[in-house]
């Protein structure tokens, strides 16, 4: 299989990188330590030394391979006081290869910690991680040197597809990214004040790990691609496309909370996704959410489905907003509704032609 995922997400890092020292060399000459950095309280030497030390902690993780599960690897970037603003932007160049090779060397299933807001992050996650911290400290910087500085807008649309899911996308990418970090306005929207980035939730189950699908993965899966998952035969079946079209269009309309959205089943012992389970939905008013899920035809007869069912409703039953779960099945799918009995759920009626299977807390 091309680790296609692999080499676009290195690629966007190595593209903002490049980009961010193309502008940034025509300022070598200006007073790096007296001139603020935009909206930040900080220096805009400060600004590229954070820079530049956020893309080493991140290829730092990445390179870990996992041994970084509770905290960050216990080593910083200190970059000299006395070195020129030239100097600087040699650093930045050679920190953004770190994180680019390693973003283009790392399993992508392999994670490492990171507290935003699940405790760890993919590949994929550190790639956008970096992407955007380089975009917008290098918007920083600029504004505050007066340089015009506009990246292109994939770079943008790269960043808020994986880790804002919880932005409704606006009329352009970038200033969509600027505002959403407190950084523009956006017609028709409150200025934000704060803000926090979204990587994706990973649930464990006993053979399986349960993959939050990010907005990026779901147009893929809509559109007919494998949502940068490597799928058994005959996956993935038509309900996860379906499904990643819903999650996709929730995100476009705004409503999209990725904790209850699409997870792609995947197998532990080899790193191959066989299915897809996930919400409808956020809770109702009543605590209430239902669940969907299928297999590849290849992954069923395993006990998949009821474990990583399980799982999810382990996971959901024990957060406050969520009171009760619900699951509908056609009355000729047998095997489906031995799937929900086995993880606990109980038939409670039939409703339109379907049975209606609930699980408390």
């Amino acid at each position: 299989m091309t680790d296609v995922g692999g080499q676009r997400a290195a690629e966007a890092v190595e593209r903002a990188v490049s980009g961010a020292a193309r502008v940034l060399r025509t300022a070598t000459e200006r007073d790096w330590d007296g001139t603020r950095a935009g909206r930040l309280e900080w220096s805009c030497r400060r600004a590229a030394g954070h820079l530049a030390g956020a893309l080493t902690a991140y290829a730092g993780q990445l390179a870990g391979r996992g041994r970084h599960m509770d905290a960050y690897a216990p080593f910083d970037l200190v970059v000299e006081d006395d070195t020129r603003p030239a100097g600087l932007i040699d650093v930045l160049e050679t920190t953004g290869t770190l994180l680019t090779m390693a973003v283009r060397t790392t399993p992508p299933r392999a994670r490492a910690f990171h507290p935003f807001p699940f405790r760890s992050a993919n590949r994929e996650g550190f790639a956008a991680m970096g992407v955007t911290e380089t975009l917008l400290h290098t918007h920083d910087i600029a504004e505050g040197f007066g340089l015009a500085y506009e990246p292109d807008a994939d770079l943008a649309e790269f960043a808020l597809t994986r880790i804002f899911p919880q932005v409704r996308p606006g009329p352009a990418p970038w200033p969509t990214l600027l505002w959403a970090t407190g950084r523009g306005e956006l017609h028709g929207r409150e200025p934000v004040t704060e803000w926090v980035w979204s990587n994706n939730l990973v649930i464990p189950a006993e053979r399986l790990t349960l993959e939050g699908v990010t907005p990026a993965a779901a147009a893929d899966l809509a559109v007919g691609g494998d949502g940068g998952f490597d799928w058994v035969e005959g996956g993935p079946y038509e309900g996860t496309r379906e499904a990643a079209a819903m999650t996709l269009k929730a995100y476009e309309t705004g409503v999209h909370r990725p904790e209850f959205g699409l997870f792609v089943l995947v197998r532990q012992e080899d790193g191959r996704a066989v299915g897809g389970m996930g919400f409808h939905g956020p809770p109702d008013e009543d605590g209430r959410a239902e669940i969907g899920y299928d297999l590849a035809t290849s992954a069923r007869g395993r006990g998949y489905a009821t474990e990583a069912l399980r799982a999810l409703s382990e996971w959901a039953l024990a957060r406050t907003d969520v009171r009760s779960l619900f699951a509908t099945v056609e009355p000729a799918n047998l095997p489906s509704q031995r799937v929900v009995a086995r993880a606990g759920f109980r038939r409670v009626a039939a409703e339109e032609e379907l049975f209606a299977y609930e699980l408390r807390g």
